[in-house]
C-alpha cells in the first residue's frame, strides 16, 4: 500500500522535471494565445485599398462628380505620406506616440508610466504606440482598435514588434493615417480632411490638425473634449481659436467635400466600382451652361407651374454626349430622378419622322395638301377623335405648314396614309427601344406622340435627321468605340424635313414671327407638349450640334400655363446660342436628289413659294382634291356615336340626318340591310332604340363606307 509519506519521496525526486514541464506547457499555451496573425507587407495594403467614392471627369479631364459606391465607410483615394501637410504628420505623432521616430514598435516609458499611474489611482492615457494601434487596424483578431485587456495588449505589441522589422517608420505612418477612423463614416486622412474641412491633407494648417488628431482618441469625442485635447497639441496662444473651429468643423450634418456636382445623375449611371475614374465624353463648361440655363428657366416659371427639367447635348458627327442635365433641383420633389432618362409621353415630337416616311416614300412632297378639319376615326378601342392644340382648323393645309405649326389632324391623316405598324418600325429603328408593343397598341395616337420615349431617345433621333438620315449610336464615355453609321431615312427626305422644322415664316401662324425658335443664323426645331399639359419639349439641331430639352412635372402631374414656346424653348434658344457663339450654324449640305420648283397653291390661302421635291415628285399647282376626287364617305352619324330619343317627342317627329361627302348622288343608303333611298334624297332615319348599322352602296351594290351607332 503506497502511503502519502512514500508520495511527497517521489514528488521530491522528480520535481524539478515536472515544474520544468509545467513552464513549457505554459510557455507554450501563452505563446500560442498571444501570438499574432501574419500581417500583410506595406504594398498589399496600399494595393488593397479601395475608395468608397468614384469620380467622373469630363473629356478634358476636368472633375465633373464624385458619387458613394461603397457604403460602409466613407474613404477617398489613398494619401500618400508626401501629400500628408507636415503639421498634420507632427500632431499626430505628438498626441499618438511622442517617442514613435526612436522606439521599435513599443515604448516602454509610455507603458511604465501607464502602468505607475494606475497603480496610484491617476487617471491613465493609453501607452498604445502608433504601430501598436496600426496591426489593431489590419488584422482584428489582434484586437479591437482601443481595446485595454492584458492579452489584446501584449497580442499588440508583438505585432508591432513585427511591424517595425518589416516596414519602415514612414511606411507605417502614412499606413495609420490612411486607415484611422476620424468622425463619423470618415476613414482615413483624405476623407477626414475633406469631410470636416473641405480640403485635401495636404493643406491643413496646424490648428486644423490638431483638431484632427484630437479625434483619433475617440472619433465621437464631444466638441469641448476634442478642443482640449487638440489644446495641447498647439501653441498656446492658438488655443483661443479653437472652440470656434472645432464647432465648425463638428457641426451636425456637415460635410464639405470638394464635389462640383455639375452631372449627378450620369455619374449615377457610368460609376458602379469604388475608385473607379471615368472620363466622360462631356464637357464641364457646356455642362455649366446647360445647367444654369435649365436653372434660370424653372425659376422664372416657378415650381407652381413646372418643378423639373432635362437637357441633353449631342455632337452631330460624333455622337458625343457634351452635356447631359437630368435635373437641377429647385423646387421638385423628385430631384434624384434622372429626367433625362425617364420615360416620357413624346407629343407632336414624333411628327418629323412621320413626314420624312412618306416624302422618302413619294407618297407626299412638302408641298401636298392634307386636309386639317374635324374627322373621327373607328379603332379597336372605339372613337378616336383627334384635335389641334388650339382646338381651331385651318382647312386644307399643305405639308410643310402642317409640321411647322405642329397640327395634329393632318398628321393623324398622314399616319392613315403610311400605316401605324410602318411608323411604329421605323421609330424602333431610330432608336426608341421602349416601344414594345405593335403598332395596333398604340393607333393612330402615335402620330401624336402618345408613346413614351427618352430625352437622349428624342436627341439622337434628331441627330438623325442633322445627319441626313444616317443614325449611329450615342458615346457616353470617351474610351468606347465610335458606333457604325446606318442609313435609315433617304438623305433627301431627311433634308426636306430639316428644312420644314427651320422654316421660320411656315410657323408663324402658330409661333409668331419671332419666337424662341428662331435663331440668328440656321437651326430647325420641334416642339411638344404631352397629353393634359405633363411635359414639353423642344428638340432641334444645328449643322454641329443638336438640342433636346424637356421640362415638367416628375411625379406626372400636370404643368401650369406652360407652352412649348414658353417652357422648354428658351433653354433650348440659350443653350443653342451659348454653342455657336464663336461660329454661327450652317445649313445641312444640300442633297443632288433634292431640286427646287416655284409652285403656286390654288384654294388653299397660301402664297406662291419656291418648295423642294424628290427628284420625280415636283409640282407646278398645288390644291385640294375636287369634289368628285373623293372617295364617298359617310360623314354623319358618327361612328360609334349614341344618340338618346326623347320620350315626349312623338317618333315621327324624330329623325337622324345622314351626310355623305364626295361624289355620291347616285349612291344608295341601307339601315340594318334595309334599303332607305338614294344619297341625292337627303333620307331622315328614324330613331329606334336599338345598334344599327348604316351602310354607303355604290351603283352595283358593293359597299363603299358603313357607320355604327346606337339609340337609346
Amino acid at each position: 500500500m503506497v502511503t502519502l509519506s512514500h508520495m511527497f519521496v517521489a514528488l521530491r525526486r522528480w520535481w524539478p522535471p515536472a515544474l520544468l514541464i509545467v513552464l513549457i506547457v505554459f510557455y507554450a499555451a501563452f505563446d500560442t494565445l498571444s501570438a499574432p496573425p501574419r500581417l500583410p507587407d506595406y504594398a498589399q495594403v496600399r494595393d488593397a485599398w479601395k475608395p468608397s467614392e468614384a469620380w467622373l471627369y469630363d473629356r478634358n479631364g476636368r472633375l465633373l462628380d464624385r458619387i458613394r459606391v461603397d457604403y460602409k465607410a466613407r474613404r477617398l483615394a489613398w494619401a500618400r505620406l508626401d501629400d500628408i501637410s507636415l503639421a498634420m504628420r507632427n500632431a499626430v505623432i505628438r498626441g499618438e506616440d511622442r517617442r514613435f521616430s526612436t522606439h521599435g514598435g513599443v515604448d516602454w516609458l509610455a507603458l511604465g508610466g501607464a502602468a505607475v499611474a494606475r497603480l496610484r489611482g491617476y487617471p491613465t492615457r493609453g501607452a498604445s504606440t502608433i504601430s501598436m494601434q496600426l496591426a489593431a487596424y489590419l488584422s482584428p483578431q489582434i484586437a479591437a482598435p482601443g481595446a485595454r485587456g492584458w492579452l489584446d495588449k501584449l497580442r499588440q505589441m508583438r505585432s508591432a514588434w513585427a511591424l517595425e522589422e518589416e516596414w519602415s517608420k514612414d511606411e507605417i505612418l502614412e499606413a495609420y493615417l490612411n486607415l484611422a477612423p476620424f468622425r463619423g463614416e470618415a476613414q482615413g486622412i483624405a476623407a477626414g480632411s475633406m469631410t470636416l474641412f473641405g480640403k485635401p491633407p495636404s493643406a491643413l494648417d496646424a490648428r486644423e490638425a490638431a483638431l484632427m488628431a484630437a479625434l483619433l482618441p475617440d472619433p465621437a469625442a464631444k466638441t469641448d473634449i476634442v478642443t482640449a485635447r487638440a489644446c495641447h497639441l498647439v501653441e498656446r496662444a492658438d488655443c483661443a481659436n479653437l472652440p470656434a473651429l472645432a464647432s465648425a468643423m463638428l457641426a451636425p450634418g456637415r460635410l464639405r467635400a470638394l464635389d462640383p456636382g455639375l452631372a449627378p445623375h450620369l455619374a449615377n449611371h457610368l460609376l458602379q466600382t469604388p475608385g473607379a475614374r471615368m472620363i466622360s465624353t462631356l464637357d464641364a463648361a457646356l455642362q455649366q451652361v446647360a445647367t444654369q440655363a435649365l436653372r434660370h428657366q424653372l425659376q422664372g416659371l416657378g415650381p407652381g407651374r413646372v418643378r423639373d427639367g432635362a437637357v441633353i447635348v449631342l455632337d452631330n458627327a460624333s455622337g458625343d454626349v457634351l452635356a447631359y442635365v437630368g435635373g437641377v433641383g429647385l423646387g421638385s420633389t423628385a430631384d434624384a430622378v434622372d429626367g433625362a432618362g425617364a420615360l416620357r409621353q413624346a407629343g407632336s415630337t414624333l411628327k418629323p419622322f412621320l413626314y420624312a416616311q412618306l416624302i422618302e416614300r413619294k407618297w407626299l412632297t412638302a408641298a401636298s395638301i392634307l386636309e386639317d378639319s374635324p374627322v373621327q376615326l373607328d379603332t379597336a378601342s372605339g372613337l378616336y377623335v383627334p384635335r389641334n392644340y388650339d382646338n381651331a382648323f385651318l382647312g386644307p393645309v399643305s405639308v410643310r405648314r402642317a409640321l411647322a405649326n405642329s397640327l395634329n389632324v393632318p398628321a393623324v391623316r398622314a399616319l392613315v396614309l403610311d400605316g401605324v405598324q410602318d411608323f411604329r418600325d421605323r421609330l424602333w429603328d431610330l432608336g426608341y427601344v421602349d416601344l414594345n408593343p405593335d403598332g395596333d397598341y398604340y393607333g393612330f395616337s402615335l402620330a401624336l406622340g402618345s408613346a413614351e420615349v427618352t430625352l437622349l431617345q428624342q436627341a439622337n433621333a434628331y441627330r438623325t435627321l442633322a445627319n441626313l438620315g444616317r443614325w449611329s449610336p450615342v458615346r457616353l464615355r470617351k474610351g468606347d468605340l465610335t458606333g457604325v453609321e446606318k442609313p435609315l431615312i433617304n438623305p433627301g427626305a431627311a433634308w426636306i424635313t430639316a428644312d420644314m422644322l427651320a422654316d421660320a415664316s411656315a410657323r408663324s401662324g402658330t409661333f409668331g414671327v419671332d419666337s424662341a425658335l428662331r435663331l440668328p443664323f440656321w437651326a430647325a426645331a420641334k416642339t411638344g407638349t404631352s397629353k393634359a399639359m405633363r411635359d414639353n419639349w423642344c428638340i432641334g439641331f444645328s449643322d454641329k450640334f443638336t438640342v433636346a430639352v424637356w421640362v415638367g412635372n416628375l411625379e406626372g402631374d400636370p404643368m401650369r400655363a406652360v407652352s412649348g414656346t414658353a417652357g422648354a424653348a428658351p433653354v433650348w434658344r440659350d443653350i443653342m446660342l451659348a454653342l455657336h457663339r464663336n461660329r454661327a450654324g450652317g445649313a445641312l449640305s444640300h442633297p443632288a436628289a433634292v431640286t427646287g420648283a416655284r409652285i403656286t397653291f390654288a384654294r388653299t390661302g397660301e402664297i406662291p413659294r419656291t418648295e423642294w421635291f424628290l427628284a420625280g415628285t415636283s409640282q407646278e399647282t398645288l390644291a385640294e382634291a375636287p369634289t368628285f376626287a373623293r372617295r364617298p364617305r359617310i360623314v354623319n352619324p358618327v361612328s360609334g356615336s349614341v344618340y338618346a330619343a326623347d320620350p315626349d317627342i312623338p317618333a315621327d317627329r324624330q329623325g337622324l340626318g345622314v351626310s355623305v361627302t364626295g361624289a355620291a348622288g347616285s349612291y344608295r343608303l341601307t339601315l340594318d340591310g334595309r334599303g332607305i333611298g338614294d344619297v341625292s334624297s337627303a333620307p331622315q332615319l328614324p330613331l329606334f332604340p336599338g345598334s344599327h348599322l348604316l351602310a354607303l352602296l355604290d351603283e352595283s351594290g358593293r359597299r363603299i363606307d358603313q357607320v355604327r351607332f346606337t339609340v337609346r
